[in-house]
């Protein structure tokens, strides 16, 4: 029987919803099967496009670039963090996660490591403004996370820290510990509530973009120690 896939990446197209000062993204027909034999199509779009990770050099100077990561490093064990009762810029303090720390151990010391995924929800608000409006996590909360030997903050939202519409800038505390220490982020997931029982490793392996600071990722999971379930959830790969 075939592995069971779950699609938790959010689609690229001309709706595409873009951080607040980045690059617009685009993917523009420059041959056709018409007229030249082929088709090929022209893509323009910035290193934090869409569904997404970030290397540490996109907050540390010195830090890791997105092509000298080890390809290990996309790969981990996916722990779910149940915070869809947060409401609209409310923070997630670490009191909302702790009750899962026993499960990030547990992950953490297994192969592949651990991938802490926060499901705030907010994916039901993709190509809305309300998708502006995320929670967002409290620097202790991401420190505790950096101490339990995470190798991966994921949301389902912009940005784990807070996103400003108004010109002004956030502390992007969040960006700074987890970057700081080494630890990748992934922005923009969907789908998380999909595997939210059972065991699940996810891979979140980006462009090798040379020198880059992120790159676009598909990223996907697949069960661990289970027959794949019969049901369908997301799109397969």
């Amino acid at each position: 029987m075939s592995p069971e896939y779950v699609d938790l990446s959010q689609p690229l197209d001309e709706n595409v919803q873009i951080y607040p000062g980045d690059p617009a993204f685009s993917c523009c027909p420059v041959q056709t099967i018409e007229k030249d034999g082929i088709n090929l199509h022209q893509i323009s779009l910035g290193s934090h496009t869409g569904t997404h990770v970030d290397a540490p050099y996109h907050f540390v100077q010195d830090g890791a670039r997105i092509d000298t990561i080890p390809l290990a490093s996309f790969v981990g064990n996916a722990v779910i963090i149940d915070v869809t009762s947060k409401n609209a810029r409310e923070t997630i303090n670490w009191a909302d996660i702790s009750s899962y720390e026993d499960t990030i151990r547990r992950k953490a010391a297994q192969p592949h490591g651990v991938f802490v995924l926060l499901n705030t929800g907010w994916s039901r608000h993709w190509q809305s403004d309300m998708y502006f409006e995320h929670p967002f996590l409290a620097g202790d909360a991401c420190q505790r996370l950096v101490d339990l030997g995470v190798k991966l903050v994921g949301v389902d939202t912009l940005s784990p820290d807070e996103t400003r519409v108004d010109g002004s800038m956030p502390d992007f505390d969040a960006h700074h510990i987890v970057l700081g220490a080494g630890v990748l982020i992934a922005e923009n997931l969907t789908n998380l509530e999909a595997i939210r029982s059972g065991d699940w490793l996810v891979s979140l392996a980006p462009l090798k973009l040379k020198g880059c600071d992120g790159s676009p990722v598909r990223a996907f999971a697949w069960r661990t120690g289970h027959e794949p379930d019969v049901s369908t959830r997301g799109t397969t790969p």
